[in-house]
């Protein structure tokens, strides 16, 4: 069995990190690290965003190679080759990147596939980082994109949205949202919804991706003309919209992942699901400009979250950052954080 909680390693005390329900509170709160917060994920999404004012999402993607160079040439932690070493300082560049954004942004995405190459060494990571991430205040959403249906999609909605409850492993964990393969339509979205609003959770359903090749499958048009990718954001907008998936802020839990890269068409959806919160990949490496994605966003400015991962973590890389400050790598990603905020607030004008 894997000893998340008691790992050498990983110094976090997980203890002040769980959510704990409380009677006192009206149902729609609980308790969080000793503050009252919504108990419902889009409601806190909602607070969130409103409090740093900006739709902006930090994704942690890690690859050792790409770390900054003063974490690669650690003694502890410069063989490639030693997974303890590897994973040691990835947890370091991603634990210190947490404390410069959490200031900035309402959420981080961590990317569970950078951790899962790693077997159980990097899952403990992974879970040691959506711990910190919460005790820093920030909302996590694990881009974990499983799907089945059933009892499949049950186990894995479980193993993903709810906190565990095994003997010495109840202060741990799990992401505020996941992020999930809904191509089995309903029968693959329904287990992980359900589980959500047990556990005050939130799903995004990947309805329409960013990648150039997404067209040859995604928009193939049946006889009547609807696009397959407008099929299944039915399909979520149907779940969405029940009426026990729906915060006091109006929003649903269940929302979809659009990529900011895809046709200008996929602009109708924000109209047509108005209640869904929207994660839009694709800013910055992948091409998409913030007038891409904040297309998304409703009138309220809500309603969408921008995600830049690789544009802002590996910042330290980019001329205009290194010219400005050198070898300090936090700095780049700060200042590169406080652009792209820049960038989005002026596209939202």
């Amino acid at each position: 069995m894997l000893d998340l909680l008691l790992a050498p390693k990983i110094q976090s005390d997980y203890s002040n990190c769980s959510f704990v329900l409380t009677e006192q509170f009206d149902q729609n709160l609980f308790s969080r690290k000793g503050f009252t917060v919504a108990n419902h994920f889009a409601d806190r999404l909602s607070e969130a965003v409103k409090t740093k004012h900006t739709p902006l999402v930090v994704g942690l993607d890690p690859v050792y190679g790409s770390l900054p160079e003063s974490i690669r040439t650690n003694p502890h932690m410069n063989d490639e080759t030693d997974i303890g070493a590897s994973v040691d300082a990835i947890f370091e560049f991603c634990s210190r990147t947490l404390k410069v954004v959490a200031p900035l942004v309402p959420a981080v995405k961590i990317n569970i596939a950078y951790f899962e190459r790693y077997l159980w060494e990097g899952l403990e990571i992974y879970y040691a980082l959506v711990s910190e991430a919460e005790a820093l205040g920030l909302e996590v959403i694990g881009d974990v994109k499983r799907g089945d249906i059933g009892h499949t999609a049950t186990a894995y909605a479980q193993a993903h949205l709810q906190n565990p409850e095994f003997v010495d492993m109840e202060g741990m964990i799990v992401p505020d949202a996941i992020t999930v393969n809904g191509f089995a339509g309903a029968d693959g979205i329904v287990p992980f919804a359900d589980v959500a609003n047990e556990q005050g959770k939130g799903v995004f359903v990947w309805v329409r991706a960013s990648n150039p090749s997404a067209a040859a499958i995604q928009d193939f048009e049946d006889a009547s003309g609807v696009k397959m990718y407008e099929k299944l954001a039915e399909a979520v907008g149907e779940i969405a919209n029940e009426d026990q998936r729906i915060g006091t802020c109006g929003y649903s839990n269940i929302g979809m992942v659009v990529g900011g890269t895809s046709p200008e068409a996929t602009t109708a959806l924000r109209k047509k699901y108005p209640k869904c919160w929207f994660l839009v990949p694709g800013f910055g490496s992948q091409g998409a400009t913030a007038a891409d994605c904040v297309r998304f966003c409703n009138e309220d400015g809500l309603g969408a979250l921008v995600n830049a991962s690789r544009s802002i973590i590996y910042a330290f890389d980019r001329p205009e950052y290194k010219e400005q400050f050198g070898n300090q790598w936090e700095k780049c990603i700060e200042q590169a954080t406080i652009d792209t905020k820049l960038e989005l607030a002026k596209a939202q004008e």
